[in-house]
């Protein structure tokens, strides 16, 4: 299948589109929560688009879960 490459985004991106700030996407990160697709020669993350669907759903979960709790909903 031929196509448009995959639209990627760096942490500016995530943080304009989701509202978050660059420390909980880094947080995010670390925990598992979020994934990068690759990194930039330079090292820095690239998120493929799903992850805004992603964040959508943690945004609402913190609402009533702590985030271990989201951790094991996402990976379970």
């Amino acid at each position: 299948m031929t196509g448009k490459p995959e639209k990627l985004f760096k942490i500016g991106e995530l943080m304009e589109r989701s509202g978050l700030s660059r420390q909980t996407l880094h947080n995010y990160t670390m925990l598992g929560l979020i994934r990068p697709k690759r990194r930039t020669p330079s090292g820095h993350r690239l998120y493929p688009e799903q992850v805004f669907e992603t964040l959508e759903r943690i945004k609402k979960l913190r609402r009533s879960h702590t985030l271990l709790e989201i951790q094991e909903k996402l990976s379970g």
